[in-house]
Order: C-alpha cells, then sequence, then structure tokens
C-alpha cells in the first residue's frame, strides 16, 4: 500500500510540475533578438516567403498578438519561449505552420488564466477549419521505420534514437482552425508529433476545428496529460509508428455535423500503414478519456451526407465529409490499450481489425493490449471487426472481446444511465464530469502492470471528477465567437 501511495503521489507531482519553464538550462545557444524573427513592424513572425528559418539562438516572444506567414522552422540550436497571454494568428492562404524541428525547442508555457492561443487571423464568425497550418514538432526519438517524413513541408523529417529527447513544451495552449491541406487530401493536423521524446513536455492543451486528426504521434515516447480535442474533423487521438508514451486525462468531443470521408473515430491506432509488425510495436497506454460523439447531441442526427454537411464551419479547401463510425478503432498491429475511460453516442463503440494481415485480435487475446475498465453508453452498436463495416455487433470477435471477464469493461443502453452533468457540447452549459449518482465517480483500477506506473492513481472512470474541473480558465469552447 505504502508504495502504491508513492507511486502516486510521484505521479500526481510530475502532472502539477508538468507546465514549469524549465529552458533556463546552462549553455545551448545564445540569446538572440527578436527582431530578427518579426517583420512587418513587429506584428508577423516570418519574413512573407513560404519558408522562414528562424536564426540560431535564444528568442523570447513577449506577450502579444502576431500573425504567423508561411512554414516557419525552429531549426537544431535555435530555441523560441513564448509568453503567457500570447496571441498568434495563422495568415490564411500562407499555409502557415511552426514546425520544430530535430534539435529545436520550442517553450509555450500558459498559464490557467493567460493561454497561449495559437488560431486563424479571420474575424469572428467567420473562421473555418484549415484556415492555417498547425503546430508540428518533430523529435529525435525511436520510431519503427527510422527516418520520417511527416506532413507540413519539405523540412520535415524526424526519428531516431533518444527516446527522451526534448523538444520543449507546450502548456496551457490552444490550437484553433488548423488543418491547412497543403497538398490535395493531405492536411496537416492540429498538433502533430513526429518521434517526439519523453523530455517534452505536453500538459493542457486544447486543438479544437482542425481540419484532419486533432492530434497525432507518429513514434516516439512523450508522455502528455490533460488534452482536448473538440470539434475535429477526422480523428480525435491517432497514434501510429511505434509511439510508446502514456497519456492520461483526455477529452474528444464531436461536431455531430463535422466527419471525415476515411471516417472519424475518437482513437484511432495502426502500428504502422502497412500494418506489418515493425518495431517497436505502437504500444502508448490512455487512462482517463472521456469521449462524447455525434449521437444524442441533436435528435435530428443522421450518419448520412444528408445530415453531416459541415453546418456553418465548412471550409472551402476541398475538404470531403464522410461518417462518424467508432470510439476507439485498434487496427494493423497496433499494441494501443485503454484504461478507465468512458465514451458515449457513437455509431460503434470498438473495432479491433485484423486488416492488411496483422494479428491485431490475437494480440488482445494474448494480452499485450488491453482495454479494460472501460464504458460505453448510448452507441448504435458495441462492435465490429472491420473498417467502414456497420452492421456488425455482438457475434464479432471486437464484442466478444469487449465482454471479456476479468477487463471489467460495462455497457449502458442510454447516455443518461451515466448522469453526467450536461454532455451536449451544442448547448450553454457544457460539463462531462459525473454528477452524483453516476457509475463513472469509482471503480478504476491501476493494478495492471500496463498502467501500473506513471499514471495519476484516481478512483474515477473518464477524464473528470465530480469536483475538479481541470477546463476551467483555459480553454474555449466558442472559438468562433471569440475575440482577439
Amino acid at each position: 500500500m505504502k508504495q502504491t501511495i508513492l507511486a502516486a503521489m510521484a505521479a500526481l507531482a510530475l502532472v502539477m510540475t508538468g507546465c514549469n519553464n524549465d529552458n533556463d538550462d546552462n549553455g545551448g545557444p545564445t540569446t538572440g533578438t527578436i527582431d530578427d524573427i518579426l517583420f512587418e513592424d513587429g506584428t508577423q513572425i516570418g519574413n512573407g516567403d513560404q519558408e522562414f528559418t528562424i536564426p540560431v539562438g535564444k528568442y523570447t516572444l513577449p506577450k502579444g498578438t502576431y500573425d504567423l506567414y508561411g512554414w516557419v522552422y525552429i531549426p537544431s540550436g535555435a530555441e523560441l519561449t513564448i509568453e503567457p497571454g500570447t496571441v498568434i494568428k495563422g495568415v490564411s492562404g500562407s499555409k502557415a505552420t511552426l514546425i520544430v524541428e530535430r534539435g529545436g525547442k520550442i517553450h509555450a508555457v500558459g498559464t490557467k488564466s493567460e493561454p497561449i492561443v495559437f488560431t486563424s487571423d479571420r474575424p469572428a464568425g467567420s473562421r473555418k477549419p484549415g484556415d492555417w497550418g498547425g503546430l508540428i514538432l518533430l523529435g529525435k526519438a525511436v520510431n519503427n521505420k527510422g527516418e520520417m517524413t511527416i506532413e507540413g513541408g519539405p523540412r520535415v523529417n524526424h526519428g531516431g534514437q533518444d527516446n527522451s529527447d526534448s523538444s520543449g513544451e507546450l502548456c496551457y495552449v490552444r490550437v484553433e482552425f488548423a488543418g491547412y491541406p497543403y497538398r490535395e487530401d493531405e492536411e496537416i493536423n492540429g498538433i502533430t508529433l513526429g518521434s517526439v521524446g519523453s523530455g517534452t513536455t505536453i500538459s493542457h492543451v486544447q486543438v479544437s476545428y482542425t481540419n484532419d486528426d486533432s492530434f497525432e504521434w507518429f513514434g516516439g515516447a512523450v508522455n502528455c496529460d490533460h488534452l482536448v480535442a473538440y470539434h475535429g474533423w477526422d480523428d480525435d487521438f491517432d497514434t501510429d509508428n511505434g509511439f510508446s508514451g502514456k497519456v492520461q486525462f483526455c477529452l474528444g468531443v464531436r461536431n455531430p455535423r463535422l466527419a471525415d470521408t476515411s471516417v472519424s473515430n475518437g482513437f484511432e491506432s495502426d502500428n504502422n500503414g502497412d500494418g506489418s509488425a515493425a518495431t517497436p510495436r505502437t504500444s502508448c497506454v490512455f487512462s482517463n478519456v472521456t469521449f462524447v460523439g455525434p449521437i444524442g447531441q441533436d435528435a435530428s442526427f443522421t450518419n448520412t451526407s444528408d445530415y453531416i454537411n459541415g453546418g456553418d464551419v465548412k471550409p472551402d479547401n476541398g475538404s470531403k465529409l464522410g461518417q462518424f463510425q467508432a470510439a476507439m478503432q485498434i487496427r494493423r498491429n497496433s499494441n494501443l490499450s485503454c484504461f478507465n475511460s468512458v465514451a458515449v453516442g457513437f455509431p460503434v463503440g470498438i473495432i479491433i481489425e485484423n486488416d492488411k494481415g496483422s494479428g491485431t485480435q490475437g494480440d488482445a487475446t494474448a494480452g499485450k493490449f488491453k482495454i479494460s475498465n472501460v464504458v460505453f453508453a448510448g452507441m448504435t452498436q458495441l462492435a465490429s471487426d472491420a473498417n467502414k463495416k456497420f452492421g456488425d455487433d455482438l457475434g464479432v470477435f471486437s464484442a466478444a472481446y469487449f465482454q471479456t471477464e476479468g477487463l471489467n469493461n460495462r455497457t449502458y443502453t442510454n447516455i443518461s444511465d451515466l448522469k453526467l452533468t450536461q454532455p451536449n457540447s451544442l448547448q450553454a452549459g457544457f460539463d462531462c464530469r459525473p454528477a452524483s449518482g453516476s457509475p463513472l465517480l469509482t471503480g478504476a483500477s491501476f493494478t495492471d502492470a500496463l498502467v501500473s506506473e506513471g499514471f495519476e492513481q484516481v478512483d474515477y472512470i473518464g477524464a473528470f471528477s465530480s469536483d475538479d474541473d481541470w477546463l476551467d480558465g483555459w480553454t474555449e469552447f466558442d472559438p468562433q465567437n471569440a475575440v482577439y
């Protein structure tokens, strides 16, 4: 018991201190002049060319409002510190993207009362997903492909052998209306993490209205906590190429009018695009996740193109709409694990898929990954075994696995059975905390070896306790009308 308490205290300490800015280390690059990276009378990051590379050195961007123009690179040997309360607006049409290359660092450490905001330069009421590019962090950690290239411009290689590598910090940060298609049908994610190491801190980050995935990891070992994926286009949390980090306290919320042509999921996880068993395997572990799907937010919702039309935020950039699919899709030899989590209102609860000749289902049976202490409510069907195959249910492997005795997963017919405070993101007072009498208030477990270390050991299922709203103060759930 004493060891358990000490482990919990250590994990809590990591969470509480994770947003400290520790970029005052001795040595490293010398301090540069902020005028070297600011143009247009100090209001624009980038010199107006499609590509701009920040010179080697340390730079501090004072609190203020700035435009971001084109692909802006933080190369090896450069560090950019962004002061709390700063707003950076991606210039529409410039493919504005901030790219931290291997060896470069970003120190974007906001506060609960003064978050750092990356958003569209369009005025309130006219912002769209894909107005600008997004944030890309590239590190030297391990992936299962070696030297990899990521979306977002020509200089985007990542990968190495240093799983403890640091790309800096993102803390109390919001990213809104990102996802510009840099090529047809190839959009940048809200936040892309390529081979990012565990020396990087990512804590209290919200991505809203992105034109692709909200968060996507390609390999790496970075640990993350308190993430929000809000009204994204494609998947909330996409993991690939051997990502092995630990992620706790996540909220994924769908807008019923927005789904991708590739079908949109809460989790989408692959070992790699080929479905091979290349190592390291994608073996990330998530705990305390809350997914709110499209069902139950609008009584007229149908999972068809007649309804899923983009609503008032459909961009005019060629992005194609589609359907919603699953809260959790694990395929192509991924070994993603999820514990102590809840998902409501998806067409399908879980898909564990053996596509491309992979052995994902066999790995699940063998216990190489686990979906445990997970609660589903208000799903159209519990499970399917194939992508874009609606209609399978209790007879498939995924359903049988989810209901395996000992995994302690549960299903409820109605979302209301969970007694969430107000889980409809289309209405005022959105609040996913469990109210009195909710079955989510107790029942979490951290005894499994996959989740026994590196996590804050709480009692509740999902991202929230009844009395701790960690969203308060720094998040924004109406970024369309926010005045910056």
